[in-house]
């Protein structure tokens, strides 16, 4: 069996595993359409349509790829089938990038949902390429917030992995200014939104539609090049970890 056929087949049977759970399906789709019907559409107020368009976009892309890399390979691990993949002839870059094509899977169904909702319900109106632009956006976004996720699932347990998620997931998401105008925070929770990949992210997003604080968008990319590039170090020094203690 050819390499790539092999990276086809996991990433396929990954996203079937994957989708066949409604536990995981109904929630990564349902929650960023639902509170931006309601807060974006229903009970917007002063043009923050597409401000809210952008910021539960980062939001509804956070979601599957977080649960799906922490919960699931804690699981793998919990289960031996982790183990079992190491040891077949399979590579380990395979086993990844299927648990990545999922999660991109997922975002673009979301990002889809929103884009059709904020057009025919909530009025809002973008050019063709700021469209592309976004959705391109946030698809690359998922990689920070996947680390997130591969980090958990290695080291934490299948029944600890789903609450430190919503722990780490949800706070990150408020103090981002992701539920509400990063403005409509004390100044003290503004100055902490620089902490976290999601703002900066969304911050990138929302210059596309010329809503942002005005901050220069070299930085914001910066820090989100930056932070992708320690997690990514931060999952190979744990991976590494886990082979030793294998070993």
């Amino acid at each position: 069996m050819s390499t790539l056929r092999i990276y086809k087949k996991e990433a396929w049977y990954d996203l079937i595993s994957v989708w066949r759970t409604p536990g995981f399906v109904l929630p990564s789709l349902a929650f960023p359409l639902m509170f931006y019907l309601f807060f974006g559409v229903v009970f917007s107020a002063g043009g923050n349509a597409t401000y809210l368009l952008v910021s539960y976009g980062c939001f509804g892309i956070m979601g599957p790829a977080m649960f799906n890399f922490a919960m699931n390979i804690a699981s793998d691990r919990a289960h031996g089938w982790l183990t079992l993949k190491r040891l077949s002839p399979m590579p380990v870059g395979a086993y990844l990038l299927a648990k990545l094509f999922t999660s991109l899977v997922f975002a673009l169904v979301i990002i889809l949902l929103l884009f059709s909702v904020a057009a025919l319900f909530g009025n809002v109106r973008l050019l063709t390429n700021q469209w592309l632009i976004l959705a391109g956006l946030l698809l690359a976004g998922t990689l920070p917030f996947a680390l997130i996720g591969l980090i958990l699932g290695l080291t934490l347990s299948d029944k600890a992995a789903p609450g430190v998620v919503n722990l780490l997931y949800l706070p990150m998401a408020f103090l981002s200014g992701l539920w509400l105008p990063i403005t409509m925070l004390p100044q003290a929770l503004q100055q902490l939104a620089w902490l976290w990949p999601s703002y900066h992210l969304s911050q990138l997003g929302l210059k596309v539609v010329a809503a942002d604080q005005g901050f220069a968008l070299w930085l914001h990319l910066l820090i989100v090049v930056l932070s992708t590039v320690v997690l990514a170090g931060t999952t190979v020094l744990v991976f590494r970890r886990l082979k030793a203690n294998k070993a």
